[in-house]
C-alpha cells in the first residue's frame, strides 16, 4: 500500500465549502462556498483563486459544454458567464417554498444536471424537515421533480455502467441507490446500500472512483469513508484535521488526487482554535485508486 498523505492546499477558508468539480480542460478545481455566496476556481499550478459572488446561497456549480457554468442558487437554476460575471435565470423551482435553497448537484453521463433542495438552516444541520426535493434540469432546460420529502439533499453520483444512481439524504444517515434510466433520466427501485455508524458523522457529498466504489465525506465526522455499494462494506477511512468535511472529488492530471472541501460555519472560538484549517480545501494522495472525468451540462 502506498502511504496516504493529507495536505491543506487551499488555505482561503469557506463558511461552507462544497461541490468540488475538477475541470480537466483548464486543470482547475471549481467549488462553491454556499453561505458565503461565492463560486471559486483554483489553479493548483499557480495557486491562484478566481472568485465570483452570487446573489443567494449557491449549492452547486457545474461546467457547461457550451461554456461557463450552470448553478443551483437559491431556488433557481441559472447560467453563469464567467468572463462577464453575469448570472441569468434558467428556471425557478420550489415556488411554494421560498425558504428553500439548492444544495448539492452533479451532471449525469447524458449531460443532465441533477440537484436537490433543502430548507434554509437555522444553524448547521438544524432545519425544518422534509422540505426538500430532487430535480433534474434536462438538456432542453425543462425540469423534472423526482421526489420530495427530503431533509438535506446531498451527495450523488452514477455507477460506471450508468445504470445505478447513488444518493444521500443526509439526515437518513444512509447512502441509497436507485435504478437509473440514462435515456430518460428516470429513477426507480430505491434501496439502501450503506448505513453510517454513530461515530462516522453525517453523510454529505460523495464521488465514485474508477473501481465503482464510493467516497463519502462525513460532516461532523472529520473523515471520508470509502465504501463498496455492492457489498455495503466500508473499505477504508481517511481522517482529516477538520470535523466539518463536506464533499469530495477526484482530480489532478490522472484523477488520482482526492480533493476534500470543509466548512467552519457554526463553530465557536474554541473549536476554531483546535481546528485552524476548518473551511480549507484538502488534497489526499496515495489512495491507490483514481476517479473518472467530470460530466458537463449539455443544455
Amino acid at each position: 500500500m502506498s502511504s496516504i498523505k493529507v495536505e491543506c492546499v487551499i488555505k482561503e477558508k469557506n463558511a461552507i465549502g462544497e461541490g468540488p468539480v475538477w475541470e480537466e480542460k483548464d486543470e482547475t478545481l471549481l467549488y462553491v462556498d454556499i453561505s458565503g455566496q461565492k463560486i471559486h476556481r483554483w489553479n493548483p499550478a499557480t495557486n491562484q483563486i478566481q472568485t465570483m459572488t452570487t446573489e443567494k446561497p449557491v449549492g452547486c456549480a457545474v461546467p457547461r459544454r457550451s461554456g461557463g457554468y450552470v448553478i443551483g442558487e437559491g431556488t433557481r437554476f441559472a447560467a453563469v458567464d464567467w468572463g462577464s460575471q453575469a448570472i441569468t435565470t434558467i428556471t425557478h423551482i420550489d415556488a411554494d417554498k421560498p425558504n428553500n435553497r439548492f444544495n448539492d448537484g452533479k451532471v449525469d453521463p447524458a449531460g443532465r444536471l441533477i440537484a436537490g433542495t433543502m430548507a434554509l438552516e437555522e444553524r448547521p444541520a438544524v432545519l425544518e424537515p422534509k422540505q426538500g426535493s430532487l430535480f433534474s434540469l434536462h438538456t432542453d432546460l425543462s425540469v423534472v421533480k423526482h421526489f420530495s420529502q427530503v431533509d438535506i439533499s446531498n451527495g450523488l453520483d452514477w455507477s460506471l455502467d450508468h445504470r445505478t444512481f447513488y444518493y444521500i439524504d443526509s439526515l437518513t444517515y444512509t447512502v441509497e441507490a436507485f435504478d437509473y434510466d440514462i435515456n430518460t433520466g428516470g429513477l426507480s427501485n430505491r434501496r439502501m446500500v450503506y448505513r453510517l455508524e454513530k461515530d462516522e458523522g453525517i453523510p454529505d457529498g460523495m464521488c465514485i472512483d474508477s473501481d465503482g466504489r464510493l467516497w463519502v465525506a462525513c460532516y461532523n465526522g472529520g473523515r471520508v469513508i470509502h465504501i463498496d455499494p455492492h457489498t455495503g462494506a466500508r473499505l477504508q477511512t481517511v481522517k482529516l484535521p477538520v470535523q466539518k468535511t463536506t464533499s469530495c472529488c477526484f482530480g489532478g492530471r490522472n484523477y488520482s488526487d482526492l480533493y476534500v472541501t470543509s466548512a467552519y460555519l457554526g463553530m465557536d472560538e474554541s473549536d476554531l482554535a483546535k481546528q485552524p484549517q476548518a473551511g480549507c480545501v484538502f488534497k489526499v494522495t496515495g489512495l491507490g485508486t483514481k476517479g473518472i472525468p467530470t460530466n458537463s451540462f449539455a443544455g
